[in-house]
């Protein structure tokens, strides 16, 4: 095993087992001293419950909190399952080393492993290695411990309120403060058990991802991440996870260039780039979300167990003005919300106040007469609705208020008499319901506070359903021209690393994806026997060498309608620029698509899709996913667009053939994973989706190894 590349398969569940589940543990630093680390990581594994075997190592006390010392690891009659060491950093080698040969199966290291004076390698390397050399799982250095609350083990350096009620949630963080934040703070969230991860000397998140699956207990994975420092290992835990059906939440930081420089001066890592964590949590399955509102009330609603049914959001409510909120920040959110049935609008229509609109979301307060009854009926109603696929009532719940208690008792009763997921959701995140929302939660009616937050859970929710729903993307066959194609084409790659336009057009041509006709020439007589073979318009292009923005150069002429200005065209781009062109068919207008690859070097190649055209590094409107994939993927990348609805034919243009397109965007994706050892980027600009689907313009990168 690599010192800092554990992975999945390296480490794993069942060798995580003596870090996480520990039948014993020698707590290395333990002291008499109130209110510091060496006495809190004491206090702590006694108020979680832990009933192992524990021991403190401290010279200078026989006992500390009841638990029993010896002077050094070497005395201790048996060997512990965990060491944790609590000691100064510059009595961290020595400490492992110690631990090490004391026989521990795993350590934690809280300290940072920062000398002033180091030497090369650094501490952090050395103490991976010394663990990589017994494979022993670490948990840190730099880290905050962890809690396993299915196994009553608290591991922590730290006090805090928390109580050990174990539950469902599996939460990985590599920032301490988050990892405290959550932990330490909501009731409501009911961990199986959350970890500080710290430097990952061995033990990555993969992991930990890996161990949290082995727990039939965990029904949800919460990450807060900066990057995945074992890639092949993360990638298998999320695949893992994705196959026995448990979700993963994760908030990824490092998306602007200025975040990623901070995670370098944080711990080290690199946040690699967050196109490919898109592509790779889109593989997968992994829900993202973007504050740590949102990631907690994701990992509480999924925590619940149950998952939507077909269909978008009902919602209930006592406010008018708030379904307004919650349909405009629905239509934010892209969480849909589902129409109901004639007989769902009939029946809730009976039941209502005079003034009150049978619709979803549905404003069900009037007289109040009944409260109780009738909205448990009407919440009952939007909830068995075939649309529906999950169920919120919508009310900003505070304890001591027998309106609110009303509200709870229709929550729960509604819950009961479905499969179907059912919330409650605040549009205030402040008010005061601490009970309410404890008794709601536990019964399986995660409280979410907050409109934003709670569509956030919300859409998160649906979106891990459509996942376990996807159909199998079997990719195209692989055209038998391929074999060849790559390395006959590689050869005639530029001095400066690029395939010419030609050469570029053809390796598509070799993966069957349809491009323009076209033809290359080097002399008058050439470009006019060109235009008889294509037919009038043309588009006449340099093929110099070098030229990779042709339109910067003025190096393109478009709309050639006859043999004249097609042979004027060519002496003004030969005189300039030089003799080699390429003349193409004018292709017919459609819609402009740019296809991408790029070679991630954490993930492998990366297929981006979006709007093409010069307006290419304007918009954002761009999709990616991990190569290959088959035309299912390709058309949920498609749906997925802004300019998606612009294909089904806009303002009288035709219509695209969708199957086509799909179909080429897969087999690029085909190209991009076989072109991936030897080239870096491929750049399809523009794929013209109209009356045919047919690409314009390419140019490959080949990777500088290979060039």
């Amino acid at each position: 095993m690599k010192a800092g590349a554990g992975g999945a398969g390296a480490i794993g569940a069942d060798r995580l087992a003596p870090l996480l589940a520990p039948r014993s543990i020698a707590f290395v630093g333990a002291s008499l001293r109130p209110n510091t680390p060496g006495n809190d990581m004491m206090r702590m594994i006694r108020a979680g419950g832990y009933e192992g075997t524990v021991f403190g190592v401290d010279p200078n006390a026989r006992e500390v909190e009841g638990y029993p010392c010896v002077p050094a690891l070497a005395d201790l009659l048996a060997a512990p399952d965990l060491a944790v060491l609590s000691v100064r950093n510059d009595r961290l080698e020595a400490a492992l080393r110690e631990a090490v040969a004391a026989g521990a199966r795993a350590a934690v290291i809280f300290g940072s492993a920062l000398l002033d004076d180091d030497t090369d390698p650094p501490l952090a390397r050395r103490l991976a290695a010394i663990a990589a050399e017994s494979e022993m799982p670490i948990c840190g250095p730099n880290c905050m411990g962890f809690y396993n609350d299915l196994d009553r083990i608290w591991v922590c350096g730290f006090p805090s309120p928390r109580t050990p009620v174990p539950g469902s949630i599996a939460f990985i963080a590599h920032s301490g403060s988050v990892f405290g934040a959550l932990a330490h703070n909501d009731p409501r969230l009911r961990f199986a058990f959350a970890v500080s991860p710290g430097g990952e000397a061995t033990a990555t998140v993969a992991d930990y991802i890996a161990y949290a699956v082995s727990r039939p207990e965990v029904r949800v994975i919460g990450l807060f991440i900066e990057t995945a420092r074992d890639p092949v290992g993360f990638a298998a835990a999320l695949a893992l996870a994705a196959s026995r059906g448990v979700p993963v939440v994760a908030l990824k930081l490092g998306r602007t260039a200025k975040a990623a420089a901070a995670a370098l001066t944080h711990t080290g890592a690199r946040a690699g780039s967050d196109l490919a964590y898109d592509a790779l949590f889109d593989r997968h399955g992994v829900i993202r979300v973007e504050t740590l509102d949102e990631l907690a009330v994701t990992l509480l609603l999924l925590s619940a167990g149950k998952v939507p049914a077909a269909g978008g959001l009902v919602a209930i409510g006592d406010s008018g003005g708030e379904r307004e909120l919650l349909i405009d920040l629905a239509d934010r959110a892209g969480v849909p919300l589902a129409t109901l049935s004639d007989a769902t609008a009939s029946a809730i229509a009976a039941r209502l106040d005079p003034g009150l609109e049978a619709a979803n979301p549905l404003d069900a307060w009037g007289t109040g007469a009944g409260f109780v009854e009738h909205f448990t009926a009407c919440f009952a109603d939007l909830v068995a609705d075939p649309a529906a696929g999950i169920g919120v009532f919508s009310a900003d719940l505070r304890d001591g208020y027998y309106l609110h208690r009303g509200f709870a008792d229709a929550a729960l009763s509604v819950a009961r008499g479905t499969a179907k997921p059912v919330a409650v959701m605040t549009n205030y995140t402040q008010v005061r319901h601490d009970a309410l929302s404890a008794e709601l939660t536990d019964a399986g009616v995660p409280v979410l506070d907050g409109t934003m937050n709670g569509l956030v859970a919300v859409r998160g929710a649906l979106a891990y359903r459509d996942f376990l729903d996807r159909p199998a993307d079997p990719l195209p066959s692989r055209p038998a021209q391929a074999d060849s194609a790559l390395p006959r084409l590689m050869a005639t790659s530029t001095r400066d690393g690029a395939l010419d336009e030609a050469a570029s057009l053809a390796l598509l041509d070799a993966w069957g994806i349809p491009t323009i006709p076209r033809g290359a020439a080097d002399t008058a007589d050439a470009v006019r026997a060109a235009g008889v073979r294509l037919g009038y318009p043309l588009v006449c292009k340099t093929a110099e060498p070098g030229m990779l923005h042709k339109s910067d150069v003025g190096g393109v002429k478009l709309n050639l309608r006859d043999e004249a200005a097609l042979l004027a065209a060519y002496a003004d781009l030969s005189a300039r620029l030089g003799p080699r062109v390429l003349v193409a068919r004018m292709a017919a207008p459609g819609v402009e698509l740019a296809l991408g690859m790029v070679r991630d070097p954490q993930f492998g190649p990366v297929v981006t899709l979006g709007a093409g055209g010069t307006l290419v590094e304007l918009l954002t409107d761009r999709r990616a996913a991990l190569a290959p994939f088959g035309p299912a993927t390709a058309r949920r990348l498609l749906d997925g667009l802004a300019l998606r609805r612009l294909l089904d034919g806009y303002r009288g243009a035709p219509a695209a053939d969708i199957g086509r397109l799909v179909e080429a965007i897969a087999r690029f994706s085909m190209l991009a994973a076989d072109a991936a050892a030897v080239v870096s980027e491929i750049d399809v600009n523009p794929l013209i989706a109209g009356d045919g689907i047919m690409a314009l313009d390419a140019l490959v990168i080949v990777a500088r190894e290979t060039a």
